[in-house]
């Protein structure tokens, strides 16, 4: 990570030097709501793809399988008044951050229960009671509007902190990199969380990315960055903290690299040809983010398989009802089209 003369005292060290950090443990009733709301979050996308087979959900569909654990920890270092932002790969950030699955499900459908009454779609759906701000469809656009939630927070003197999510591909638009220099210079309260997933669209990423070392990605804007293991939540929570402080402190930006993996592909039409079946099936035996923290809840006798057994139960009862409004919930009138319009 780079610093700055203003920072150098405070700033960690460059990614390349820096030695793993222990990673804290969680307590019974953390690791228990990081469990919980990763299987939601697995069981809803599941979900997804299911109604999106059955023709229920139209367009682009891009889902968060593998990659649970980035957005329940960060949401873990988070207080009232953090706002989040995303790209397309946003159902995971929406149910993180507290919004109804009922009322996901029902704008992926079309329907006028969803959060943008059935006219956003999948890509497009927010909720300023949850400060949440989308779900965008742009690649990178969610940068620069992040980087404006953490300019009008510096402004307002609210301590809030702006995490603007973004993946590998996205990390080489152009507008990321002037949101990283406004964001130093004004020494803005944004946490850039980089989803490194290994392929963006369908490319590896050392094929598309000179600099593949994400977290060095704002040394020449003197922005402090650091790797994290994207498939353990708890790693993800304390580098949500370390990067939370920092911001809060008045230190300005700073990136976080999450080294994670997507299941499926791009979305649900990409047939993911550019990795092999075993390559999928290794991470998902060894790394998992829900079966690590299921095997720790076990070997630590803190539940039983029967307590997890109605874990997954009250989830996918919880699932299921979202499918059930989803499908039997109305299209929105046609008027619906000239409403929310701006002029």
């Amino acid at each position: 990570m780079a610093t700055n003369k203003k920072s150098a005292a405070r700033a960690p060290a460059p990614a390349s030097e820096q030695t793993p950090a222990a990673v804290p443990a969680f307590t019974r009733e953390e690791e228990l709501a990081a469990y919980r709301q990763m299987l939601l979050i697995r069981r809803f996308e599941e979900k997804a793809g299911q109604l999106y087979g059955m023709g229920l959900i139209g367009g682009f569909c891009h889902l968060y399988i593998g990659q649970e654990a980035v957005v329940v920890g960060m949401q873990m270092a988070l207080k009232d008044g953090d706002q989040i932002i995303t790209g397309y790969r946003d159902h995971g950030h929406m149910l993180a951050s507290g919004m109804d699955a009922s009322g996901v499900m029902a704008e992926l459908t079309g329907r006028r229960g969803g959060y943008s009454k059935g006219k956003g779609g999948s890509m497009h759906m927010f909720s300023m009671a949850k400060n949440f701000f989308g779900g965008h469809g742009i690649v990178g656009a969610q940068v620069a509007l992040g980087t404006g939630l953490g300019f009008a927070n510096q402004y307002r003197g609210n301590d809030a902190v702006a995490v603007a999510y973004f993946g590998d591909g996205a990390a080489n638009q152009g507008q990321v990199y002037e949101s990283f220099n406004m964001a130093e210079l004004w020494k803005l309260p944004v946490i850039y969380v980089i989803e490194n997933n290994r392929y963006a669209m369908g490319t590896a990423v050392t094929r598309a990315s000179a600099q593949a070392d994400f977290s060095r990605r704002g040394v020449s804007f003197n922005i402090p960055g650091e790797q994290v293991d994207g498939m353990d939540v708890r790693a993800v929570r304390a580098a949500g903290d370390r990067a939370t402080k920092w911001c809060r402190e008045g230190n300005g930006p700073i990136i976080l690299e999450m080294q994670t993996y997507r299941y499926r592909g791009h979305s649900m039409s990409d047939p993911a040809k550019y990795r092999s079946r075993e390559e999928v099936e290794k991470v998902r035996h060894e790394q998992d983010p829900i079966e690590q923290v299921r095997a720790r809840l076990l070997e630590k006798k803190w539940v039983g398989e029967d307590d997890l057994k109605k874990i997954d139960a009250e989830v996918r009862d919880i699932v299921n009802r979202s499918a059930d409004f989803a499908s039997s919930d109305p299209e929105p009138d046609p008027a619906e089209l000239y409403t929310d319009v701006y002029r």
